[in-house]
């Protein structure tokens, strides 16, 4: 285990391949990225699947100051599309962290008081071990090489970061849509090593209903020619089409149809009447073009088959003899559970399943239903009331554990 030095492109891969690095920035990322990286070396993980990764690595970015016992560490989970630069500049594509709205200086959850810690996940596309890294045995892209992962594979290479780190107990998990079932991870599995655990917009499982988005995302990626079976670094080419379908499809489930209609409408884009041809004659088919065209810029078409996947196994009860309390038995963690009225890819209901089970074996909760018209995403977007009850539940878990704030 060791804090790796980051090569240039010329030492990183097979002759030949630079090209396809300068055209692909967001590839430089996964092979050398530019935040902070552990490399696990003779450090096998072992996967849910049975299988194992002999050997690892995990790129996360830090803010904040540890402090001296080690008792302020707040670790942030990453959604299915976000990565480890919850604040300051994206290095692929320059753009704010995607969390800056609640994290940094005298925000909700302040730098000037926590030492706050992202790893992008194992399977990711970002400097973590994921199907776009180099594999050891071949020195070329592992693709569909690449084990299967579930989000608790996700969370014991986090484990192995914390470790490294040196801190015993995080003083809170923190996390939205997939990072909440990261968070909710953390606190079944690891219960001892979390003081507050904080799951927004999230389910103890997913739906059957989100899974068969999650499959028509995968086999629109998997029906573009320039997939390849999953070899498509090897071709030089992207499967940019099928990946631009499977996001425009996902970001729809992110919003709600008033943000839509709000947003949108029915107007037309930069033109008074229609074509009568399959243009994008709406605003609305333009932006979700523009979302599906940017998005395979900066994500990996792999890593997105596997992380979803991932996401589609997860089932905190199904180890537990299906009943949710049995999972949470014994914990003294201090929960915030966070639902918003308009989300209907992780409504309320599943936020009130968790509640429940943690209300069923006397655990510490708070629950909250934003009130909000911005869908799914309104965990990521400006909204006070949310901003409040973070910093709220923040500040009285702080002093509850004798930390200056």
């Amino acid at each position: 285990m060791n804090e790796i030095a980051k090569p240039s492109i010329e030492d990183v891969g097979p002759a030949g391949e630079t090209s396809l690095l300068e055209t692909l920035p967001r590839l430089k990322e996964a092979w050398t990225p530019s935040s902070k990286v552990v490399r696990f070396d003779n450090e096998p993980l072992k996967l849910d699947s049975g299988q194992q990764l002999p050997s690892f690595q995990v790129a996360y970015e830090t803010w904040g100051t540890l402090n001296e016992d080690k008792s302020n560490a707040i670790l942030v989970c990453h959604a299915l599309t976000g990565d480890q630069y919850v604040v300051g500049k994206n290095p692929v594509t320059g753009k704010p962290g995607w969390w800056e709205t609640l994290i940094g200086p005298g925000k909700a959850i302040d730098t000037d008081k926590f030492f706050i810690i992202c790893a992008n996940i194992l399977g990711g596309c970002m400097g973590t071990t994921g199907p776009a890294s180099l594999n050891p045995k071949t020195g070329r892209p592992y693709g569909l090489a690449f084990p299967v992962i579930t989000i608790s594979d996700m969370v014991n290479a986090q484990v192995r970061l914390i470790d490294h780190l040196g801190i015993g107990q995080l003083f809170a998990v923190i996390g939205g849509s997939m990072g909440g079932m990261q968070v909710l991870d953390w606190a079944v599995r690891h219960k001892d090593r979390v003081f507050a655990a904080m799951p927004i917009a999230t389910a103890a499982r997913h739906s059957s209903q989100n899974i068969a988005f999650h499959e028509v995302g995968r086999q629109a990626v998997m029906a573009d020619p320039d997939w390849c079976r999953g070899d498509y670094f090897e071709h030089g080419r992207v499967p940019e089409k099928g990946l631009g379908v499977a996001r425009m499809a996902a970001h729809i489930t992110y919003l709600s149809e008033e943000a839509l209609h709000h947003k949108f409408g029915r107007n037309l884009q930069n033109r008074d009447e229609r074509t009568f041809s399959f243009d994008a004659d709406f605003q609305v088919e333009s932006y979700l073009r523009h979302q599906g065209s940017t998005f395979v810029d900066r994500f990996d078409a792999n890593a997105y088959l596997y992380i979803t996947r991932a996401m589609d196994y997860f089932d905190i009860a199904a180890e537990h003899g299906n009943f949710l309390a049995n999972a949470f038995r014994g914990t003294r963690t201090r929960f915030l559970v966070v639902s918003f009225t308009s989300d209907w890819l992780y409504p309320t209901r599943e936020s009130r399943h968790i509640v429940r089970a943690l209300n069923a074996v006397a655990a510490n909760v708070s629950f909250v239903e934003i009130e909000s018209n911005k869908g799914h995403d309104a965990f990521l977007l400006d909204e006070p009331e949310f901003f409040a009850s973070v910093a709220g539940f923040i500040n009285a878990a702080a002093q509850h554990r004798g930390l200056q704030t």
